[in-house]
């Protein structure tokens, strides 16, 4: 089970972790890395909400994915595979994971193994899969 306070809930810390994030995309999940602001180059007075210490994850899931079962059913499975890898996650990070309409048709082990796929892959930066005619 993902902890309470380890879950992006406003709306305001999703459009963050939107716009200062890489992105990448994998089978059923779209991933968006942003990991901690730098507090030496934002200094504040107080503490912001975004100024937390342990790694967070938010899901998007559509009504494009499914009906409202579906849709449950994808969220309740990317939440418990994000639980399971956000323990290799560094503390501060936002991610935010968006199922694609493809994420209905995975079963658990896909849609685990696309969202790891997409974490490496955004916090490496690398947004795309090579192709094979980039291949040697």
């Amino acid at each position: 089970m993902l902890p309470v306070d380890a879950r992006i809930r406003r709306s305001r810390d999703f459009s963050s972790a939107l716009k200062r994030g890489s992105r990448a995309a994998r089978g059923g999940v779209v991933v968006h890395w942003a990991p901690a602001p730098d507090p030496q180059a934002t200094p504040s007075t107080t503490p912001s909400d975004a100024e937390h210490q342990a790694a967070r994850a938010g899901f998007v899931v559509s009504k494009a994915v499914g009906n409202a079962v579906v849709r449950n059913t994808v969220k309740r499975r990317l939440r418990h595979a994000a639980a399971e890898q956000m323990r290799s996650w560094p503390d501060g990070v936002d991610v935010v994971v968006r199922a694609t309409p493809r994420a209905a048709e995975r079963d658990f082990a896909a849609l685990s193994r696309d969202l790891a796929q997409a974490v490496e892959a955004a916090r490496s930066g690398k947004s795309r899969r090579p192709r094979k005619t980039d291949r040697p």
